[in-house]
This record gives structure tokens, C-alpha cells and sequence, in this order.
């Protein structure tokens, strides 16, 4: 005898309306579907298991940027690019004079000279001849090497490197101020001049560490080395990317154990965590095919594809357990499933495809590949989630757990959702929204403290006590100049770099800066031409000042070292030695020199910004706070346009995008609180956060519109929303954020503020879609009217 129920099922299933193209096309070829996808998953899998690790000093930088441009048109001419690395090699008993140390220092000079990527011609150490000393004798100028001649380690030799670097003006440079240690510095290509490949950071930073400090630092017990630069960061950033695979397990297990107990289906549990893990594997391995690799931003994308996916997985799941508990069969229950949710999962993967996309308008080329990548990923994922899934599940089904779960817990969980449904009570309504309206004003109090740029020293990628952040605290607390250099370019005409009222401007630009907070000291050619020029005159500090005699200049600046002239003297740079490099005192470092600039630029002289590692991020820091209100302007566009396009009604809209917009407020509150800036690492996670807490809402509402236009009323409606979709909504929620939430224990800084900030987005966006969106339904909707436009249309 057959079932009324599935007789009633296979009636509803052969009306056209009730049939959608795409269902007839997707369930009437399932084992060919199901073909292409096993190929197309073992191709794009192992191409996703050959990406490689990607890092560039280029592309993480605003290319398009002034102070960039300004920055690579003299790439030349200049030296402190950004792109090096200072190794300090530390004396730990005693100081640098004595043999063995010398010794060691040069053969770890040698061994850098030979390091690929390293630009051998303006490597510096105590042991390279473009290191001089210099001094006026009764005979005129003098000067040398500072490794004296006939070294040979004897304490007379020794002394007599005391004095050359006494007279080298290199004591706080390449000589700490307590004669403790001394730097190795090593300027880098970004590409091979010889082979054009770019440099691999990843080996380069494993080469620093096996060559130079664990070998050295074995060999000589006296020696500690220290190594800084955006090199070695970037190579501790894709080291500790391998920990990531040990957050991959867990997310994966903790999901899984997840899944088995809201579903208690094995079926249920297993199928869509495969589904996202083939959508894993797609997109890297599209990723593979289409030229980019993983850098140590967008490897996090992955994760929140897999994420997306578990999200998406989950409607499914629940879906098909309410139908199979209806007593429909696996195919007719995927078919069913698959119609209630192919409209709402396409708008919301789509929505989140093009948040993620409005990441493309930010010119910083990983913030582009990290767009092209979650936006790749969640294409993959309607793709995985709303065919792969289904499929398979309409040949599995759900398991007898699974449906009596359903069956047995019905009663227990319509308590639940009957008191979550007063929500939506014209009483507790206005409560929620006078609520809302008191976080909303919190948020934007606290707002106000969020910073643009790195908010404390060192590399804030990492955490406070990695051996990087260690290592650059040692260069900072025993060298003068600091690490951090902005470089301010004057151009010229060609031969005019030296004329007196160049000289004039430049020495006037640094009386500005070096009272300016933030300055510790800076170095032009009107210094080198001051000092010489007392020298010249017996040292009599009445003469240390700039010459208008021409021919003095010119005598003074003989001697110039090479970094702050070029060839055809027509640039010549101001370094400036900062503090930190946090956001504001680079603002006001760049606030001075703009302003000094723009009544200073004549046709004899023009200052241009900005080269140096504090130059570029100065560039970035810019980019990121023009960008940052743009993005989400573009972000809330597109999901409101996207939600108008599918509700056709502006209140739909509102409902849906007002709580996404007080979690932004909200989250940026906390990152101002928590000392966490607006940087290329965390500015993506605003719009990832919006992308995809945007499903949430378009799941609520779409249930929520379909009862209302059944003629039920506003609080009747939303508790038929919770009994079908809610708990899919919650446990969505509670999942992704409990995945994310492990971040936090990441070696990798930057990599745990995403967690931490992804965790309170996740869940506050379900706390929003199931808390304030009912609330604000009941203000907008007119259910009335909705209903007798709707049966006006037909």
C-alpha cells in the first residue's frame, strides 16, 4: 500500500511550478554529474596539493600609490628601499675587540656575500670596504677602511679598529653605542637580475636561520645573532604558516563532532564536510592554475571557505531531515531540500562572492589576490554545496537516527522557539531596538580610538615575544638609528644637488623634523658638507654650518658616501630615523615633510615622498584609510542591491543589512579596544565578516516572508521560521565561530586578530539575524500588504 505522503510528494514533484529547470537538469543526470565531479576533484586536487607558499615585498605595497611610484622611479639612486635585512651579531661577553669575534663576524659577512638575493654591492659590515673611516690631518684629509691594514687580530690591530670606527661615524649603525655587537647589513632584490625569478622568502629566511645563526651561534658560544628585516618577517610568516594545517585538523574534528550532534545522523554528519573539503581542494587547486599561489594573508581563505561551506551544508542537512521525517524517500527529500534552498543559498553565496570581490577595489595587490580567492572560493561552494551535496544525499538519505532526532526532539525544541518568537511581540520589540540603538551608540564612542596602521614596535604580525620581535627589541635598545627609516627624495636638475640652496632647504627640512615627536635623528648631504667644513676649519664649531661659498660645498661633499648622491647629481635623500613605526608618528613625520614641501618645492628643488620601510608604510597606512569606508560602502552596495533585486522591497533590505551594520560598528569598537588597527591583515576581515554574515539574515527572512505571504501573522510566521530554519541559523553560528576561535592560539599574530575578530562577527551576525531582525520586522513589514501584493501578482 503506498504512502499518502509520498504519493502526495511525487504529485507536487510533477507540476511544472513546482519543478524548476535547474532541479530537472541537476536530479535527472545525477550519475553523469556525479562523474564530472570525481574528475574534475582528482584534477583540481592535485593541483591543489602543488600551490606553493607566495610572498613579495612588491605586492605587498600600493604599487599605485605616489610615495611607491616616487619610491621605484629612483629605485637606483637610492638606498633603504624597505626591502633588507640588518643581522646583529652579538658579542655576549665582553665587546666586539677581540679575534675570535672579529672572525666570526667575518666569515658570517662572507657567508651573506653569497646568499641568493642579497645585493652584494651595498652589503655592509665592519668587514667591507665601502665601510670607511675619515679625518683632517695637518696633511689634509685621511681615511681608510675601518678594518685596518695588516690586521691580523693581535690587541695593537685591535686597537687600531677601535679607533677607525671611532672616526667612522658608523657607532649606532653598523656599531651598537655600547660596542656590543655589530650589523651585517644586506640589501635584497626582489627579483634575480640574472634569472628574473622572484626572491623565495621562505627559503631566504631558512637560509638565514641553518647558515647564519644556528651554525655561527654553535660554533662560537660567545656570539648570539639578531636578525630583523621584512624578509625575515615575511619568512616567519609563511614558517608559522605550517601550524595552520594542525587548525585545519582541529576545525575539521570539531566540526565533525559538531555536525554528528545537531544532525545525530552519520550521513547527515560526513557528506557535508566532504563537500567542503572538495571545495577546499577546488579552489586551491583553481587557485594553482590560474598563477597565484598562498600568501601568509589569503592562506586564511581556505578556512572560510570550508566555513561557507559547513554553513551552506548545514540548511541542507536540516532540510532534507524535516522532509525525510515527513516520510519521503532520499531522492524526493534531496529534491525537496534542494528546492526550498537553491534561491536563498545562490542569493547569499552570491552576496558574499561579490563582498568579497569589492576587496579588488584596494590597490595592494595581496588584498586583491586574498578577493580573488574567497571570491573564487565561494563560487566553488554553490557549486559544492548546492549540487555535490545534494546529490550524494539523495542517494544516502538520512539515517534512522537521524529522522527519529528530528521526530523525537520536535515538542522540546517548539518550547524553545516558542519563546524565541517574542522576539518579533509588539512589547518586546521596541525593547530590542531601544537595545540595539544603545549598541549602536557604544559602538561608535568607542570607534573613535580605532587606529590606522601598526599600533606597537616590531613586526605586530607576530606575537610580542617571537624570537623576531625579541630580536628587533635587541637592535632597538642598542642602536642609535633606529630600523625604521623614512626617506624623503629632493630632486634636482642633473649636477644641482649640491648648490647651496638645495643644501639650505635640506638642512631647514631637518630642523622641522628632528623636533618633531616621533624623530630620533636624521642624515642629509647638508651634514656631511657641515661636518667637513669644521673639520676643515680646525674643528672650530663656529664653521659647522653650509658654505654660500660654492667651491667650499663642493670641496666638503668630495666625500660624500655613495647612499646620499647619485651618479648624475640630480637626487639626493634626507633620512629620516624614526621611533617606531607606529601609525602616528608616522602620520606626523609625513604631516611635517608634506608641509615643509609644499612651501619649500621651487624649479631649483622638489621634495619628494617617501622611500624606506616607514615610507611604505606610511603609503599603505594611506591606501587602507581611503579604502577602508569605500570598501564598505561597496560591500552593504552590493548586498543591499542583491537583496532588492530578489525581495523587491527596500524594508526586506533593511531588515536584512541593518543588524550587518551594527556588527561592523560593533567589531570595529572592539578592534579599538583591543589594540588591534586597520592594516592589510585585518581590513579584509570586515568585509569577510559582512559576506558571509549576510546568509544568516537572507535565511530568516526568506522562511519569514514565505509564512506572512501564507496569511499567519507576524510573531506565527517567525515561529514557524525557528522550528524550520533556526536551529540550522544558530548552530551555524555557534560552529563557525567555534572554528575560527582556535585561530587565537596561533603563533602568527595577525592570524589570531582574525580569529578573534571572525569569531565575534560570526556569532553577533546570527545574534543579529535571529534577535534584532524580527524585532525590526515588526516596525517595516506590513505583513497585510505584502500578502495582497502577492495575490495581486498572480
Amino acid at each position: 500500500m503506498s504512502n499518502p505522503k509520498h504519493d502526495k510528494g511525487e504529485h507536487y514533484l510533477t507540476t511544472p511550478k513546482a519543478e524548476p529547470f535547474l532541479e530537472r537538469l541537476i536530479f535527472n543526470n545525477r550519475a553523469a554529474i556525479l562523474l564530472a565531479f570525481l574528475v574534475l576533484t582528482l584534477f583540481l586536487g592535485y593541483n591543489a596539493i602543488k600551490i606553493q607558499p607566495d610572498a613579495s615585498f612588491e605586492r605587498m605595497i600600493p604599487l599605485e600609490h605616489p610615495y611607491i611610484v616616487n619610491m621605484l622611479d629612483h629605485r637606483d639612486d637610492l638606498e633603504n628601499l624597505g626591502n633588507f635585512v640588518r643581522i646583529a651579531v652579538e658579542a655576549k661577553d665582553g665587546d666586539i675587540f677581540n679575534k675570535e669575534y672579529m672572525e666570526t663576524l667575518k666569515q658570517i659577512t662572507d657567508e651573506v656575500f653569497f646568499l641568493n638575493g642579497v645585493d652584494r654591492a651595498g652589503l655592509k659590515s665592519l668587514w667591507t670596504a665601502n665601510v670607511r673611516w675619515v679625518e683632517v690631518t695637518e696633511q689634509g684629509f685621511q681615511g681608510g677602511s675601518v678594518i685596518p691594514d695588516g690586521y691580523d687580530g693581535s690587541p695593537a690591530s685591535l686597537e687600531s679598529l677601535r679607533q677607525n670606527i671611532l672616526r667612522s661615524n658608523e657607532v649606532g649603525r653598523l656599531v651598537s653605542d655600547n660596542f656590543g655587537s655589530t650589523v651585517v647589513y644586506a640589501p635584497l632584490y626582489e627579483k634575480n637580475p640574472e634569472t628574473g625569478e622572484p626572491l623565495d622568502y621562505a627559503q631566504f629566511s631558512r637560509q638565514l636561520e641553518a647558515q647564519i645563526r644556528a651554525k655561527y651561534e654553535a660554533q662560537n658560544a660567545n656570539v648570539e645573532i639578531h636578525i630583523v628585516g621584512f624578509a625575515k618577517k615575511v619568512g616567519d610568516l609563511i614558517e608559522g604558516i605550517g601550524s595552520i594545517a594542525w587548525f585545519a585538523g582541529i576545525t575539521i574534528i570539531l566540526t565533525t563532532l559538531l555536525l554528528f550532534g545537531y544532525s545525530r545522523c552519520i550521513s547527515g554528519t560526513l557528506v557535508p564536510v566532504f563537500a567542503s573539503i572538495v571545495a577546499v581542494f577546488w579552489q586551491l587547486g583553481a587557485l594553482r592554475l590560474l598563477g597565484y599561489g598562498l600568501d601568509p594573508y589569503s592562506v586564511l581563505v581556505p578556512f572560510l571557505v570550508f566555513a561557507i561551506g559547513i554553513s551552506h551544508g548545514v540548511q541542507v542537512v536540516n532540510a532534507m531531515a524535516l522532509e525525510a521525517a515527513k516520510g519521503f524517500d532520499p531522492i524526493t527529500a534531496a529534491r525537496l531540500a534542494f528546492r526550498a534552498l537553491y534561491i536563498p543559498g545562490m542569493l547569499a553565496l552570491i552576496s558574499d562572492a561579490f563582498g568579497f570581490l569589492t576587496l579588488l577595489f584596494i590597490q595592494i595587490d595581496v588584498i586583491k589576490d586574498l578577493a580573488v580567492a574567497a571570491g573564487l572560493g565561494v563560487a566553488i561552494v554553490i557549486v559544492t554545496n548546492l549540487v555535490l551535496h545534494p546529490l550524494i544525499m539523495s542517494y544516502i538519505g538520512i539515517t534512522k537516527g537521524g529522522i527519529r532526532h528530528v521526530q523525537n526532539h520536535g515538542e522540546k525544541q517548539d518550547r524553545k522557539w516558542r519563546v524565541m518568537s517574542y522576539f518579533s511581540h509588539p512589547s518586546v520589540a521596541p525593547i530590542s531596538l531601544l537595545i540595539a540603538v544603545l549598541g549602536l551608540g557604544l559602538g561608535v564612542y568607542y570607534k573613535q580610538g580605532l587606529k590606522v596602521g601598526d599600533l606597537d614596535q616590531g613586526a605586530p604580525e607576530l606575537r610580542a615575544d617571537s624570537v623576531y620581535n625579541q630580536d628587533n627589541a635587541y637592535l632597538i635598545n642598542n642602536y642609535s638609528t633606529s630600523a625604521d627609516v623614512l626617506v624623503v627624495m629632493v630632486k634636482t636638475p642633473a649636477e644641482q644637488c649640491t648648490q647651496y640652496n638645495v643644501l639650505r632647504a635640506l638642512d631647514g627640512l631637518q630642523w622641522e623634523l628632528q623636533n618633531t615627536p616621533g624623530v630620533q635623528s636624521s642624515v642629509s648631504l647638508a651634514d656631511v658638507s657641515k661636518i667637513v667644513t669644521k673639520a676643515l676649519n680646525e674643528g672650530n664649531w663656529k664653521w659647522y654650518e653650509i658654505s654660500r661659498n660654492q667651491t667650499i660645498i663642493n670641496a666638503s661633499i668630495r666625500e660624500a658616501p655613495a647612499g646620499l648622491i647619485n651618479t648624475n647629481c640630480s637626487l639626493t635623500p634626507v633620512l629620516v630615523f624614526l621611533e617606531d613605526h607606529k601609525a602616528e608618528t608616522l602620520q606626523t613625520a609625513v604631516d611635517v615633510v608634506e608641509a615643509y614641501a609644499a612651501k619649500a618645492n621651487n624649479e631649483e628643488h622638489t621634495f619628494l615622498l617617501a622611500a624606506g620601510n616607514a615610507g611604505v608604510e606610511a603609503a599603505t597606512n594611506e591606501v587602507i584609510s581611503k579604502a577602508k569606508d569605500m570598501m564598505l560602502v561597496f560591500v552593504y552596495g552590493v548586498v543591499s542591491l542583491l537583496c532588492l533585486l530578489t525581495f523587491r522591497s527596500i524594508r526586506a533590505v533593511l531588515c536584512i543589512v541593518v543588524p550587518l551594520g551594527l556588527t561592523s560598528i560593533l567589531c570595529e569598537a572592539i578592534m579599538a579596544v583591543s589594540g588591534i588597527g586597520i592594516k592589510v591583515a585585518t581590513l579584509p576581515v570586515i568585509a569577510l565578516g559582512v559576506g558571509i554574515g549576510v546568509d544568516y539574515g537572507i535565511y530568516i527572512y526568506t522562511k519569514l516572508e514565505k509564512f506572512l505571504l501564507e496569511g499567519k501573522t507576524l510573531q506565527e510566521a517567525y515561529y514557524e521560521t525557528l522550528r524550520s530554519t533556526g536551529k540550522a541559523v544558530v548552530f551555524t553560528g555557534v560552529t563557525l565561530g567555534l572554528g575560527v576561535v582556535t585561530w587565537i592560539f596561533s603563533p602568527i599574530k595577525f592570524q589570531a586578530d582574525m580569529g578573534f575578530l571572525l569569531f565575534f562577527m560570526f556569532l553577533w551576525n546570527m545574534v543579529g539575524a535571529i534577535w534584532l531582525l524580527p524585532a525590526l520586522a515588526r516596525f517595516l513589514l506590513r505583513p497585510e500588504r505584502m500578502l495582497a501584493k502577492a495575490q495581486q501578482s498572480k
